[in-house]
């Protein structure tokens, strides 16, 4: 799987895009951090990608415009952005709401950002495809990870699985709609099995060393997200 990054992308993260997304060396770990401090810490840690957010007690909100620039010019591992204006466990957005994450994605397009970190369901709990279809737009050349709004989606799991890929989304992050990735591992497999090559399936949620070797033989997934990694 490969994307279209956008001009200089190359020459700000010398690894090989390769390297990155398929993790030669076991799977690639997504460490996810709030200050410029932690990030340079989980990438000299070993971290192969972050995802930036803030505000952690509420599941993160869109870090500031500062934030964003600082991590992005200061590490050489890539740097996604989380994508929420505000604290909501519905992800239910508003028409302005949409268009101020349409904002927020352009600036952290054009800050040098390596990916978008989003999710919108309608009121009904569905996905809200018509949003995500902005979103997704406003995104490209990124790619983009279709986060844990997943886990509290009302459709069938694997029928909200074709949709996020249809939708063209490059990864999904889950704890397998459960309290813990650990807990949601059945799914968690069952999802990596379904997607194949066609999305990454990402576990996350109360993924740490102690549990990350057993999560991976369990789950196959090519990839893991957490606080505590790595």
């Amino acid at each position: 799987m490969s994307f279209s990054l956008v001009p200089g992308f190359a020459q700000r993260y010398p690894k090989d895009e390769g390297d990155w997304l398929s993790g030669p060396d076991g799977p690639v770990i997504e460490s996810c951090c709030t200050t410029l401090e932690e990030a340079r810490s989980a990438e000299a840690r070993g971290a192969d990608r972050i995802e930036l957010c803030t505000d952690l007690s509420v599941g993160g909100v869109t870090p500031s415009r500062d934030l964003i620039h600082d991590v992005v010019q200061a590490l050489t591992i890539p740097v996604n952005v989380l994508i929420r204006p505000r604290t909501s466990l519905d992800f239910v957005y508003l028409e302005d709401e949409i268009q101020q994450m349409i904002a927020d994605i352009e600036y952290s397009r054009s800050a040098g950002a390596a990916g978008i970190v989003v999710g919108a369901l309608t009121p009904d709990g569905a996905i809200d495809l018509a949003a995500m279809r902005q979103l997704v737009a406003a995104s490209q050349p990124l790619p983009v990870t279709f986060h844990r709004a997943y886990d509290v989606c009302t459709e069938d799991s694997f029928d909200a699985l074709e949709k996020i890929i249809e939708l063209g989304c490059a990864r999904l992050l889950t704890s397998g709609r459960a309290a813990t990735a650990w807990e949601g591992r059945g799914l968690l497999s069952q999802l990596v099995r379904r997607a194949g090559d066609r999305i990454i399936v990402m576990p996350g949620r109360g993924v740490t060393p102690a549990n990350l070797s057993d999560l991976s033989a369990f789950t196959r997934a090519p990839e893991f997200h957490g606080t505590q990694l790595p």
